[in-house]
């Protein structure tokens, strides 16, 4: 026997001490502690019962649960639920009200384990589409692309206001007569549109006395696979704040107002 096949027995049975099993007094259920990651750190926990010669095996409705209090909601987005169901039929996986199930016969009980498990890790993955998380990665497109453009910036850009407050950009960028500060909207909505409007409009008259230079605000803003309201580009434009749609980034008009 070479090192691999031991290996491999070595993991075998490390996953079988690490597998606790529990009955419900009052049911007929078995909880399955498995060694695998789940959420938060913990461990992966399914439940397991048998009636005659039917098997079945369900994440009593945790999975999802534990997305949406990472902040990541499934339902009202296309493309999460896409995921979702993509995932769920790789795996034989059924969904009933939040909760993960696979329903087959007794004899099929390792490969159905096995697969509820997978999916459990899988969409236990989607959280990084959270708000919080896409909004920073969707920040990091936009440095991506300044940095194609070779646009000179600093991030995370903070200036204090006429009303004596800090604020915080994503982005500054210095010219030889005008100064740019940018702010990147994943989503834009009637909450972060008018703290960008009033932070802007509250430093722009102490940077233009302390930089000498004209102070204008871009909002670049994320609109593939989802609409922008006309209300939020006409709110922007009766402010005199520009927009950049970023399935637009690349036009030369764009591409002007980054530097010109």
């Amino acid at each position: 026997m070479n090192w691999v096949n031991t290996s491999v027995d070595n993991y075998y049975n490390w996953l079988r001490e690490k597998t606790f099993i529990q009955k419900d007094l009052n049911t007929d259920w078995f909880l399955i502690n498995t060694p695998f990651i789940g959420a938060f750190n913990d461990t992966i926990e399914i439940y397991a019962k048998k009636n005659g010669s039917l098997l079945k095996l369900s994440d009593n409705g945790e999975t999802i649960s534990n997305l949406e209090i990472q902040g990541l909601q499934i339902q009202g987005s296309k493309r999460r639920k896409s995921l979702l169901d993509s995932i769920l039929i790789n795996y034989g996986v059924k969904i009933d009200n939040d909760e993960l199930v696979i329903e087959t016969n007794i004899d099929k009980f390792s490969q159905s384990k096995h697969n509820i498990l997978s999916a459990i890790i899988e969409i236990n993955d989607l959280y990084v589409l959270s708000n919080h998380n896409v909004a920073s990665i969707f920040k990091e497109d936009v440095r991506n692309h300044l940095d194609s453009q070779n646009i000179i910036f600093t991030p995370d850009f903070i200036s204090k206001g006429s009303t004596g407050l800090e604020f915080n950009f994503d982005f500054q960028i210095a010219l030889r007569d005008k100064e740019i500060v940018i702010k990147s909207f994943n989503t834009i909505n009637k909450s972060n549109l008018p703290t960008f409007l009033f932070s802007w409009d509250d430093i722009k008259p102490v940077r233009e006395k302390i930089t000498k230079k004209n102070v204008t605000a871009i909002a670049i803003i994320n609109d593939i696979d989802k609409e922008v309201k006309t209300e939020f580009l006409e709110a922007l434009k009766s402010k005199n704040a520009n927009f950049i749609l970023w399935s637009d980034k690349d036009s030369v008009e764009n591409k002007k107002l980054l530097v010109a």
